[in-house]
């Protein structure tokens, strides 16, 4: 299946890295390819673009785009997780970049791949791992967690308020034989929820399989420790551009960037700092950047997408 990937805010990342010619950039989440293709192509034969994706199809996919493309830079593709940012340069021989970029969730491919399992809209076995190499899946989840967990992560990370009538009739379900395909959750899902409530809104499995989505590949606690981590190796003067979805991944940035830009641990009563903690990054969004409505009407996967950047200091 060939990937169909609109970069989404692609004009506001390429400005916002700043990109040098000779620079040393990371797209830690390939995907379809179009950022890093963008990025590539404003390197001149002294840049390196690293690319990195947990899933294998978007290496593959991605690495023929790239290379039927006429770059002059060295591209490097790894097979990996952003989160290890570190453990991959260090792997590389590369000691810090000038910038880098994270778009988080799921990829367009991997929604439109039915046999993937991320999609509500398609009947396929419950999958949902981004790196097909892990053995846990959503069908672990959904079969294996107690009515606790369920409740729990649904509310959490789907933000769903039918969460506990949700999971309830899941648990119930499952009693009956075990649930194995994403038609079999979404019919589910929709008995669950009051048909009052499914009349307005989005699909109503929609909450429910993002959280479920999110456990199984441990997307936010990744994303919460790669702010920090992209942070880290940047050199002087290098920005980390991250677009984000929902709300859930926005605050995590954010919250991530304000500890980074004050990273003061004095109690609040102290009148002066004694910790001598200081910022080594400096702000360049304050709100988040949105998509306009020129893109809005060609990529409405657009709507949610908020761009944080921030600046590691010279």
């Amino acid at each position: 299946m060939d990937f169909k990937h609109v970069p989404v805010l692609y004009e506001e990342c390429m400005e916002n890295l700043k990109i040098k010619s000779d620079g040393t950039y990371v797209d830690g989440t390939l995907g379809g390819g179009g950022h890093a293709l963008g990025i590539a192509g404003r390197l001149g034969s002294d840049g390196r673009l690293v690319g990195i994706d947990r899933d294998t199809d978007a290496i593959e996919a991605a690495g023929k785009r790239i290379a039927s493309a006429d770059l002059t830079c060295d591209v490097t593709l790894v097979h990996g997780n952003y989160s290890d940012i570190k453990d991959i340069l260090a792997g590389l021989g590369i000691e810090g970049i000038d910038g880098a970029l994270l778009d988080i969730g799921v990829s367009s491919f991997q929604l439109d791949n039915g046999l993937r399992g991320f999609s509500y809209m398609h009947d396929a076995p419950l999958d949902m791992r981004m790196d097909r190499d892990d053995s846990f899946s959503a069908y672990d989840v959904v079969n294996g967690y107690d009515k606790k967990r369920l409740t729990e992560i649904i509310r959490k990370y789907g933000e769903e308020k039918w969460a506990s009538r949700i999971s309830d009739f899941i648990v119930k379900k499952r009693q009956s034989g075990a649930i194995e395909t994403t038609g079999q959750l979404v019919d589910i899902i929709k008995a669950a929820i009051p048909a009052s409530a499914r009349r307005e809104g989005p699909h109503p499995a929609k909450r429910t399989f993002q959280a479920i989505r999110i456990e199984v590949n441990n997307e936010l606690r990744q994303l919460e420790k790669a702010v920090d981590e992209f942070c880290d190796v940047l050199l002087p003067g290098g920005r980390l551009c991250v677009i984000t979805f929902h709300s859930l991944e926005d605050r995590i940035v954010k919250e991530a960037f304000n500890r980074r830009l004050d990273p003061c641990t004095c109690p609040k009563e102290f009148p002066v700092c004694v910790c001598g903690k200081v910022s080594d990054v400096n702000k360049v969004t304050g709100k988040p950047i949105v998509a306009g409505s020129d893109e809005l009407e060609v990529n409405p996967r657009a709507r949610s997408a908020k761009l944080r950047v921030i600046e590691k200091k010279g």
